[in-house]
């Protein structure tokens, strides 16, 4: 595949994600319809949630009208294989955002998208195993990306760009394609998807972006030459993804709460805790993953030792950790109820409290606002008891003039 179908590529997904992203975005802000309440109409959540259908179909759209002109004649199979897989998820992810499902759910549907990829590619048994879990592990790291405003967007755009420059240096030049086309149509949408957030990638756009990140990285190694390192490299691209997903696993484990309840437990949630922005956190996010990035490119391209590859995951593992001290669950506070609030108790004596009496049957209780305030003990009518006025003189003189 040449250059100039490269750039075509990307430029007709850039301009059919703007266009429709456009579109789902008006079709949202419309006006709602005046029967229905509390704002804007229900469709209009679900077409911002389901505004990653736009990459969809802008990426798929321009991928598979060069696959169709002739663009990867070599590699025809694995492309079509990986369009096809990408789409199987993303139509799943779109059935979700309509109508939300269990997680689980997915596990059997991706699985069996990333078999379709590894079978049309031509992997052998042990290889192709491998990237199944690959696949289906990093697919959904990146989707759980997807809780801020431009987040998964940024880190899938600096991502592919990285699977781009190893596509373009070694292995298979059809395998170009997909990123291409995937990072013009991930900076088309991020133009809505930027704090404030218009349109969310959600289900649909995550696990397509995910995916097509994740099986593009399995082709691309298999497809490189043998001194490329490439199975070390490549697989550095998912960091920032994983660590998010190492983060999650162990806080929840630590906290004994469910491994597949979704909470604010990210990384996202922890910045925001210690006052970083929205935005400061997709560019905090977005400058993460280009150095993994960069250093896996670097090291494809045979311009740095393979030993540099052990630098990103080091500084991963210890953000992950610096990250876990920062508080994540809060404990929700006990307001005292309105019954205990009310009990009076009178002064204790030695220590244990000694209750006041209850009124008398059918005795009046004091009017509102001339009462005997709270903890006066009270005689056995119900009435408070009144100590004897002040005489200025001592107990002890009392006691002698008795005596």
């Amino acid at each position: 595949m040449n250059v100039l179908g490269i750039i075509a590529s990307g430029v007709a997904a850039l301009f059919i994600t703007v266009a429709l992203a456009k579109g789902a975005r008006r079709a949202a802000l419309r006006p709602h319809a005046p029967d229905e309440p509390g704002g804007r109409a229900p469709r209009a959540a679900a077409l911002r949630r389901a505004g990653g259908a736009t990459v969809v179909l802008g990426v798929g759209t321009a991928a598979g009208g060069a696959l169709w002109l002739g663009a990867a004649d070599d590699s025809a199979g694995s492309v079509a294989g990986l369009l096809a897989g990408a789409g199987i998820v993303a139509a799943l992810g779109l059935v979700h955002d309509l109508k939300p499902f269990r997680a689980a759910l997915r596990l059997p549907v991706q699985t069996a998208a990333a078999v379709l990829v590894v079978c049309l590619a031509g992997l052998s048994p042990a290889a192709g195993v491998l990237a199944v879990l690959w696949i289906v592990l990093v697919t959904n790291a990146f989707a759980l990306l997807d809780h801020a405003d431009g987040l998964l967007t940024t880190v899938g755009l600096v991502t592919a760009a990285g699977l781009l420059a190893c596509a373009a240096l070694g292995g298979d030049p059809a395998l170009t394609l997909l990123p291409a086309t995937l990072v013009a149509g991930l900076a088309g949408f991020l133009l809505h998807n930027w704090h404030p957030a218009r349109l969310r990638l959600g289900a649909s756009g995550a696990q397509f972006t995910g995916f097509a990140l994740a099986a593009s990285g399995a082709l691309i190694q298999e497809a490189a030459p043998s001194g490329r390192a490439a199975w070390a490299a490549l697989p550095v691209l998912a960091t920032v993804a994983l660590a998010d997903t190492a983060l999650v696993l162990i806080s929840r484990r630590r906290a004994a709460r469910s491994l597949l309840r979704d909470t604010d437990d990210h990384i996202a949630h922890r910045l925001r805790r210690v006052r970083v922005t929205v935005p400061g956190t997709a560019v905090l996010l977005g400058l993460w993953a280009a150095v993994p990035v960069t250093t896996a490119a670097l090291v494809y391209a045979e311009l740095l030792h393979p030993a540099f590859l052990l630098l990103p995951p080091a500084g991963s593992v210890a953000a992950v950790f610096v990250l876990l001290r920062i508080p994540a669950y809060t404990t929700p506070r006990t307001a005292p109820s309105r019954t205990a609030s009310r009990r009076t108790t009178a002064p204790t004596t030695g220590g244990a409290a000694i209750p006041s009496a209850a009124p008398a049957p059918g005795a009046a209780g004091p009017a509102p606002g001339k009462g005997a305030p709270s903890g006066t003990a009270r005689t056995a009518a119900g009435h408070p008891t009144v100590p004897p006025p002040p005489t200025g003189r001592s107990a002890a003189g009392v006691a002698a003039e008795r005596s």
